[in-house]
């Protein structure tokens, strides 16, 4: 791995702030939206991959004695199941759900130890069943998210926000289905034969 202040930067004296601040700008500049269609979209996701990783070695290490050894050559994830790499892979994820890249963040979720799936990773499944329109399936590992992690704000507004969307879908007469394109023309097809005796 890279030097992190470098791959961000930042001097090495800086305190977490800048740090902060110098991340957000650069998820900015490499954003994959900014990015759609362009022949740089690879390297703008290698880029971000690097600064996520950067960003998350330094959230954990800045203030424990850093020292330059320990991203040296050679620097590795002794497994999957560290901290640091566990940050950087539901980075990943995030990024990946927020592109629509489905089948790869379900790919590296599933590929994460049974044993290191803690609320973020029911959080990330929850999302990503959500995604896939599994709304039922989304709440049970979001609900599990919040039980293993109940102060967490991000979680507990999207539990409510996808139970909101099911209780109005399901007072129409609905199942969880909402997104399916054939449900949504019939539910207009009806509801215009309804209104309309032309129909």
């Amino acid at each position: 791995m890279k030097d992190p202040y470098e791959v961000l930067g930042v001097n090495k004296n800086a305190d977490m702030d800048d740090i902060k601040k110098a991340y957000k700008s650069l998820v900015k500049k490499y954003h994959p939206d900014k990015y759609q269609n362009n022949p740089l979209a690879d390297l703008a996701e290698e880029k971000l991959q690097e600064i996520n990783e950067a960003y998350s070695f330094l959230e954990k290490n800045h203030n424990n004695g850093y020292q330059e050894a320990s991203y040296g050559n050679g620097y590795e994830y002794a497994n999957q199941s560290d901290n640091y790499g566990m940050k950087s892979i539901y980075n990943d994820v995030r990024l990946r759900l927020d592109r629509g890249d489905l089948v790869t963040a379900e790919k590296r979720l599933n590929g994460i130890d049974f044993k290191d799936r803690g609320a973020e990773w029911n959080f990330l499944y929850g999302m990503l069943c959500y995604k896939k329109g599994l709304y039922d399936q989304s709440l049970a590992y979001i609900r599990k998210a919040i039980e293993m992690d109940g102060n967490n704000f991000e979680y507990q507004r999207m539990y409510s926000s996808i139970m909101n969307r099911n209780n109005i879908y399901r007072s129409y007469g609905g199942t969880t289905t909402a997104g399916d394109p054939m449900c949504e023309a019939m539910k207009c097809y009806c509801c215009a034969d309804l209104l309309c005796p032309c129909f």
